[in-house]
């Protein structure tokens, strides 16, 4: 389920490759049931000098996730006792990490059901090992960027770490969202979202331009990622989706946040 000649450069030297326990390296924990992938995938992230993890079914993963709290999960869909897609949502629930899903169905709404519940990329097999390095680094870059963003704005920035926009209030401090006065429970890239629209409310920004800068990759992101996104936003700040009044969709162009 790997393009060919992508995998290993030599499958022997995955004997000495030592899952480096090394302060400061981030972890992946890689989730499948078919161990000649999960193999192929270990040795490639550690070439990359990621720390790795291991869960060949649906329960051992969100026991391993629970407990080691990895940076980033690639997660299959077709997984024993428990599926990807509800270990997806059970994990999102009580742990603000990437998940990338890994699956061999190619269909539209196995797709957006995976981004509805919370998968932050989604990825179809048979796949190139090089695009999923790209993925994996791109997301782990946006967790540090977002991190980093909000420590600078916190030291030199504290008159604009709170932005209020009518309902909307975000606090960039706490890295939380209110509305109507209700804190509202965002993922890391909801609330990314949200935060690059409310540094230029009423200004629209293409769909392109939020993968670009929320997603951190112009090239591999699925532009109905940002659609997905944004609906699952709307379902946790607006009164009624079908007419929102905080953020808005500029038909065929993009999305923009509402500057009362």
């Amino acid at each position: 389920m790997i393009e060919k000649n992508e995998s290993m450069e030599n499958p022997e030297e995955q004997k000495d490759i030592e899952n480096n326990q090394d302060e400061g390296k981030k972890t992946v924990l890689v989730v499948d049931d078919e161990k000649r992938i999960v193999d192929i995938l270990i040795y490639n992230l550690q070439k990359e000098g990621y720390q790795t993890l291991e869960a060949n079914d649906g329960e051992e993963a969100i026991k391993i996730a629970t407990e080691k709290k990895p940076d980033l999960i690639l997660l299959d869909i077709m997984l024993p006792k428990v599926d990807g897609l509800t270990v997806c949502k059970r994990l999102k629930a009580i742990l603000n990490v990437p998940i990338l899903i890994l699956s061999a169905k190619d269909e539209e709404i196995d797709k957006i059901l995976g981004l509805e519940l919370g998968a932050d990329d989604y990825i179809t097999k048979p796949f190139s090992v090089r695009e999923l390095m790209a993925r994996v680094k791109a997301n782990l870059r946006k967790v540090e960027a977002a991190n980093l963003n909000i420590e600078n704005e916190q030291d030199e920035h504290k008159e604009a770490n709170i932005i209020e926009l009518g309902d909307l209030v975000i606090n960039l401090d706490k890295f939380e969202a209110k509305v109507r006065g209700q804190v509202i429970d965002l993922t890391l890239r909801e609330f990314e979202v949200l935060r690059y629209l409310a540094k230029q409310p009423g200004q629209v920004v293409t769909r392109e331009i939020l993968l670009e800068k929320v997603w951190g990759y112009e090239y591999y992101g699925d532009i109905r990622t940002v659609d997905v996104t944004v609906r699952r936003i709307r379902e946790k700040i607006e009164k009624d989706t079908s007419a929102p009044k905080i953020l808005i969709t500029k038909r065929g162009v993009g999305y923009y946040l509402a500057n009362p």
